[in-house]
């Protein structure tokens, strides 16, 4: 059975995903994957995926970001400025946990050769983040190049995005099953301001037992296709959207895409690294403007209470697009056999909607 959470009646949330119900709704958001399978000479099931914030170039046209962190084991090159500065200055590229210093020489390295202000009129410092795909893929062998890098770089493109086994995802699991890419959007409604909200993820975390689909612990029952051994992995979360806001803003958006990964049943786990990046399109931020002033504009922060909160509903489609890329995810992948024989298997997709729907959580389909 093949197709995304959804296809087959698995609604996730109130609001209304977008044409693509993927990161990609909202406009100008790039995805590019690297998929990098071989035998010889030695296993490798891993790969890279970028996400571009818009079709400029994002080191000379910022946009704001912010970051959250639920459990801190795990790495995000590029924090300490975004943290600092409040901006987003490169594309985010994913990767095996191996592979990071490789993500960031070699993106720097790319912008270099197309821009002559690098190490020159500035430093433009790559963001690049992992998840450890080392129960499949051979890491110590460092499977991956530079090349793949680029590939990923330079095939990014707007519409559908590929998940599952892809990229980022090719090694991960999530839940014990096999995991990887997932991606899902919201769009608010007129009267909440219209805004889109996507969310990409690279899902390597999550104990079979915890598994939460659409409010059902499925896990509880699907107790069979275990790998040998449990590891604990990480989460990766990137989310994208259109709504005019300020990096304080969006640091809070992005820590609401982990209740997105609670509701799936991740608890943050001691050896985890769930990270989260949320950036803003509504505007970009150049390197240099008269009088070194700009005119920014951003959602109101600190309404009266008893009057509509604007982020409210952002939080709301943030969670939701979250957790369905989580399901997504899980749907899609592929069962994939890696390094040592050791094996994940695919989400049993036919046991899964059974037990989805004797709760009462499946929507007829046309």
């Amino acid at each position: 059975m093949g197709g995304r959470a959804r296809d087959f009646g698995v609604v996730i949330g109130r609001h209304t995903p977008g044409p693509a119900n993927s990161i990609t709704d909202v406009t100008g958001v790039r995805v590019g994957h690297a998929t990098v399978v071989r035998d010889e000479p030695a296993i490798a099931r891993t790969g890279v995926t970028a996400i571009w914030p818009h079709a400029g170039e994002p080191w000379r046209e910022r946009v704001y970001a912010g970051t959250a962190i639920l459990n801190g084991y795990g790495e995000l090159i590029g924090i300490n400025q975004i943290n600092e500065w409040g901006l987003l200055h490169s594309p985010v590229v994913i990767t095996s946990s191996l592979a990071i210093g490789l993500g960031y020489d070699a993106t720097a390295r790319w912008i270099a050769a197309r821009d002559p202000g690098q190490g020159r009129s500035d430093v433009f410092m790559p963001v690049v983040t992992e998840c450890d795909d080392s129960f499949l893929n051979d890491a110590p062998s460092f499977p991956l190049d530079a090349a793949d890098v680029v590939a990923a770089l330079e095939g990014a493109s707007s519409g559908l995005v590929a998940e599952g086994c892809v990229g980022a995802g090719t090694g991960m699991q999530c839940f014990d099953f096999k995991g990887g890419i997932g991606t899902a959007s919201r769009v608010l409604p007129a009267d909440e301001g219209a805004y889109t909200v996507g969310s990409l993820v690279c899902t390597n975390f999550g104990d079979r037992r915890d598994l939460t689909i659409a409010g059902v612990p499925v896990g509880r029952e699907l107790d069979d296709l275990m790998p040998e051994g449990h590891a604990e992995g990480s989460c990766v979360v990137v989310l994208a959207t259109n709504a005019p806001m300020l990096p304080h803003q969006l640091r809070r958006l992005a820590l609401r895409s982990a209740m997105g990964l609670v509701r799936c049943g991740s608890i943050g786990a001691n050896g985890s690294g769930e990270l989260m990046l949320a950036f803003s399109t509504a505007q970009t931020v150049p390197r240099s403007a008269p009088d070194s002033t700009i005119q920014v504009r951003a959602l109101l922060d600190g309404a009266f209470w008893h009057e509509p909160s604007p982020f409210d509903p952002l939080f709301a489609a943030a969670i939701e697009a979250t957790e369905e890329a989580v399901v997504n995810a899980l749907f899609v992948a592929e069962t994939t056999v890696g390094r040592d024989g050791n094996v994940l298997h695919a989400l049993p997709v036919d046991r899964t909607l059974e037990i989805v729907g004797r709760a009462g959580r499946l929507e007829a389909r046309d």
